[in-house]
């Protein structure tokens, strides 16, 4: 089935964004009381994870125990990087939990259901689900923020603003990376692979890219504008650099939305019989 003259394709593109905001807020809401419907299975993988992303501490404060600096970088610095990427990837997880499942649905004909749907496809299939342990990642990233910077309203204040651009802008990237099943066929080897380089790559510091992967990182890999960009914004604040940085968040966004939108053409029913409530 081609979608690309679908009427009700139209009716979805120009639906308002107050009935898209509270279908959002809505499977937020459910996709919660889902999680919480089972609650001790909820705390344990929400701590389990915590536990988890914590033993790196262990591992950074031996480093600079023995090597006070890498580069620019001490332990605060780095304890930054980390406390962002955890919070941020918890956060697009939350919100979005099917990033990660968008190639295998594309291939198993199972955005039938979405597209019969008087909702915007994309913002309803990437948000109708959610990760239970990303909960566990988005605790942990505002606890380390908290306990090594403390509560200064203004400092976590843009934490969070942080947090929310970078959750878009690391969820953008993976949701493109899934995206390209429409075009070259099965795209998850190549979707693992650069969710693998996003987390990688923003969890060191920067001093140590040297050449064209620095290039890769403001670029393909925009590992630069989830985590250094934000680091060089909190130790000397600039509007001109946090308006480069939300517009740069904004431009991955839009070009995802247009990639998806694009390749959506090429989508071709798998005849599956599916109800959705």
């Amino acid at each position: 089935m081609s979608t690309a003259d679908n009427p009700k394709e139209k009716e979805h593109g120009s639906a308002s964004l107050g009935k898209h905001l509270q279908l959002f807020g809505a499977y937020l809401r459910f996709n919660l009381a889902a999680a919480m419907e089972y609650r001790g299975s909820f705390l344990l993988q929400v701590f389990g994870m915590i536990v988890n992303n914590a033993a790196f501490i262990i591992f950074w404060a031996a480093l600079f125990s023995k090597v006070p600096r890498i580069g620019n970088y001490g332990f605060r610095e780095v304890m930054f990087l980390w406390a962002l990427v955890s919070a941020s990837f918890g956060l697009a997880h939350i919100c979005f939990g099917n990033i990660g499942q968008v190639s295998r649905m594309i291939l198993q004909g199972e955005l039938d259901t979405y597209l019969l749907q008087p909702k915007d496809v994309c913002l309803n299939l990437i948000a109708s689900r959610s990760i239970v342990s990303a909960w566990g990642d988005l605790a942990y990233g505002i606890l380390l923020f908290v306990t090594v910077f403390g509560f200064e309203p203004l400092r976590l204040g843009l934490f969070f603003a942080f947090t929310v651009g970078s959750g878009l802008l690391m969820g953008s990237v993976i949701f493109s990376a899934q995206v390209l099943t429409f075009f070259v066929g099965n795209s998850s080897a190549i979707s693992r692979l650069v969710t693998e380089f996003v987390i990688s790559f923003t969890l060191y510091p920067e001093c140590i890219y040297r050449g064209p992967v620095r290039w890769v990182l403001y670029s393909l890999i925009p590992a630069g504008f989830i985590v250094f960009v934000p680091l060089r914004i909190m130790q000397a604040f600039s509007w001109p650099a946090l308006g480069l940085l939300v517009g740069v968040d904004l431009a991955y966004v839009c070009l995802s939305y247009w990639l998806f939108r694009i390749g959506l053409r090429r989508y071709e029913s798998g005849n599956l019989i599916g109800t959705r409530m």
